[in-house]
C-alpha cells in the first residue's frame, strides 16, 4: 500500500485496525475508479462519481489520491508492491532470476480477482493516453524498489562475477578504465548500489521489462475473438522469457555473404 506522501508501512509491522480501515478505503476507491472507467471511459468519470460509488466522502478521496487517474492506476501500484514483497520473502540462497520467477508465479496464484483487475487496468492504460504518465511513475518506483531488493540479496562478489561472466574479454578490457572513476561520480542513491555495481538496476529493468512484454502479448492474444483468457498460457510465456534472460541475451551476428 502507498500512503499519502509516499509513506509505506514498515516491513513486518503489525497492521492495526486504523491502518486496515485506511487500506480498505483506498482499495474501495481504486476499485470504484477502475470499474467506472472501464464502463464509461476515464474522461467521462468524475472524482465525485468515484467517491459516491465507493460510498466515501469527496474530501476523503483526496486523502488518498490526487486525481482520478492516480486512483485508476492504484491497482497497478498495489500489484507492484505485492511483487516486491514476494521477492523479498523468497529464500536468500535462491538465485535472483529464480526468486523473481517464483515471486511472479505466487502473485499470479494469489487471487484471480486481483489478477483480473490488474489485467483490466493494463488494458485500460493501453487505450487511454492520459493514464500513461501515471503508469510510468508506478513502473519507475517498482524498478527502483526491485533494484534495492536485488542489491540486498546479492553480495558485491556475486555482482562482480555476474558482470565479468556476462561480457567478452575485449569488452572487459575496454570497460576497465571506467573502474577508476571516483566513487562520488558512480554512486547511485547515496551510494547504496556502489558495492553491487550496476547489476541490480540493470537486472531489475530487464526482468520487469520481460514481465511487461509477456503480459502485454498475452493480453493482446486473450483479446482476440473467441479466445478464453488462460493464465496457464501467461505462466508458460513468462517462463520462456525468464529462460531467455538466464541464457543470456547476446547472440552472434549474421555472417556477411
Amino acid at each position: 500500500m502507498v500512503l499519502r506522501g509516499g509513506e509505506r508501512p514498515a516491513a513486518g509491522a503489525v497492521v492495526g485496525r486504523r491502518e486496515r480501515k485506511k487500506q480498505a478505503t483506498r482499495a474501495a476507491l481504486s476499485e470504484a475508479a477502475l470499474r467506472l472507467s472501464l464502463r464509461h471511459g476515464v474522461e467521462n468519470v468524475t472524482v465525485e462519481q468515484i467517491a459516491g460509488a465507493a460510498d466515501i466522502a469527496l474530501r476523503t478521496f483526496f486523502n488518498y489520491f490526487s486525481s482520478k487517474e492516480e486512483a485508476v492506476v492504484a491497482t497497478l501500484s498495489a500489484a507492484a508492491e505485492q511483487l516486491i514483497a514476494r521477492f523479498r520473502a523468497r529464500p536468500p540462497e535462491e538465485p535472483v532470476l529464480t526468486a523473481f520467477r517464483e515471486a511472479v508465479l505466487a502473485v499470479m496464484n494469489d487471487s484471480d480477482a486481483a489478477g483480473r483487475d490488474h489485467i483490466r487496468a493494463l488494458r485500460l492504460v493501453r487505450s487511454t493516453p492520459s493514464l500513461v504518465p501515471y503508469e510510468l511513475a508506478v513502473l519507475a518506483a517498482q524498478e527502483q524498489a526491485l533494484a534495492e531488493a536485488i542489491a540486498e540479496r546479492i553480495t558485491p562478489t556475486q555482482a562482480a562475477s555476474a558482470r565479468t561472466e556476462a561480457i567478452t574479454p575485449r569488452a572487459q578490457a575496454e570497460a576497465a578504465p571506467a573502474r577508476t572513476v571516483p566513487r562520488e561520480v558512480t554512486a547511485q542513491d547515496g551510494g547504496r548500489f556502489d558495492e553491487a555495481g550496476v547489476y541490480p538496476i540493470v537486472c531489475a529493468g530487464a526482468v520487469l521489462s520481460a514481465l511487461r512484454v509477456v503480459i502485454d502479448r498475452w493480453s493482446r492474444w486473450a483479446d482476440e475473438p473467441g479466445r478464453v483468457p488462460d493464465i496457464a498460457v501467461l505462466r508458460r510465456q513468462f517462463d520462456a522469457a525468464i529462460a531467455e534472460l538466464a541464457a543470456g541475451l547476446d547472440r552472434p551476428g549474421r555472417t556477411p555473404h
